[in-house]
Formats: structure tokens, C-alpha cells, sequence
């Protein structure tokens, strides 16, 4: 079940507000620029393509790219027989920004998004259905579990797909991982 997380970074071991109410997510998360949505999915195959899904939603794609000024969409996607995934996860765990928004929609399995707001971070346990958008400029990491499971479709204003400028802090470090969250979600 999707999740909301609020932490303060001076007691980054407990999260002072939890929530599992769609409603609530979205209104905490648009009081910060977050803009978060369920969409209806699609039933694929396990093994369905980068076109299949890119067809399958192809309205909603279509409605973003127009309203939001997207040029590409592509389609990520991992397994936890994936050999690199220890490094793919390593490299989206420090705090970064973007120049561009940063959207995701979850066709299968789910992903923690970290965002740094002052002296708050909002931890969004997405899952299948849900699409995020983290706003340019946004202080985020991503963490996608030791033993990640997801498909994602991913909008871009630049081709060439997000360049992460990388904060520096090492508040990442401090609060609960993907692990801790996700398996308290249930």
C-alpha cells in the first residue's frame, strides 16, 4: 500500500506522521510542489515491452507530455535477479537534485522516494498505480530495496534523460532504508 512518511531530520529514527490515505498523501505532498496521482494500470504480460507499455498508456503519457511539456517517455524496469542491482541502487541512495522534473509512474512493484524539504523529509512509499513528480530543484534520493521488483514509466523535458547534482549531505545516511519502510508497510 502506497505510504507517507514525515520525518524530522533532527529525529530522523521515528516518523512523526504516517499515512496510508491516498487523499491525505496527495494533499501533504501538493503542499509541497509534489504532484502525486493513481492512475487506473493496464493488465500486461509479465514480460510486456517498453512499446506495450509505453501503448498501453499512451493517453495519460500523451496528457502529461502535452500539459507539462515532456519530450520523451521511456520504460525502466528491475528484477531482483538483476546483476547490478547493488550498484543501481547504491547510485540513486545520495541526495541529489535535478534541472528537470523527475516523474514516475509505477506499472508493477514499488520504489521510496525521499524528499528534503528544510528540516523535513516526506518518505513516499510508491507502488503500482501511483505517479510522482519531483519538481527541478528538489532535494530527493530514491531507494529501490536490496531486492528490487518495478516498472516505471519515466517522462523527460531533455532527451538525454535527468543529470543528478549531487547535495553533498548525508542526511540519506540517517533515516530508515528502503527495508526498515517498506516492510512496515505491510
Amino acid at each position: 500500500m502506497t505510504t507517507l512518511s514525515i520525518f524530522d531530520q533532527s529525529q530522523p529514527e521515528t516518523a512523526r506522521t504516517v499515512t496510508e490515505n491516498p487523499s491525505e498523501i496527495r494533499e501533504l505532498l501538493a503542499g509541497k510542489g509534489i504532484r502525486f496521482e493513481q492512475w487506473h494500470t493496464r493488465d500486461l504480460p509479465a514480460d510486456a515491452s517498453q512499446d506495450q507499455i509505453l501503448e498501453a498508456y499512451s493517453n495519460e503519457v500523451a496528457k502529461l507530455k502535452a500539459e507539462c511539456g515532456f519530450q520523451t517517455a521511456d520504460v525502466i524496469s528491475l528484477n531482483p535477479d538483476n546483476p547490478q542491482k547493488e550498484a543501481l541502487r547504491k547510485k540513486f541512495l545520495d541526495e541529489h537534485t535535478h534541472s528537470e522534473d523527475e516523474v514516475r509512474f509505477f506499472v508493477r512493484g514499488q520504489g521510496l522516494f525521499y524528499l528534503h524539504f528544510g528540516n523535513e523529509v516526506f518518505a513516499v512509499l510508491c507502488q503500482k498505480n501511483d505517479l510522482i513528480s519531483v519538481p527541478d530543484g528538489t532535494r530527493h534520493w530514491f531507494d529501490m530495496g536490496p531486492e528490487p521488483e518495478f516498472t516505471c514509466i519515466r517522462l523527460f523535458s531533455n532527451p538525454e534523460g535527468w543529470v543528478a547534482e549531487f547535495t553533498g549531505e548525508d542526511i540519506a545516511t540517517r533515516l530508515p532504508r528502503y527495508e526498515a519502510l517498506a516492510g512496515a508497510s505491510g
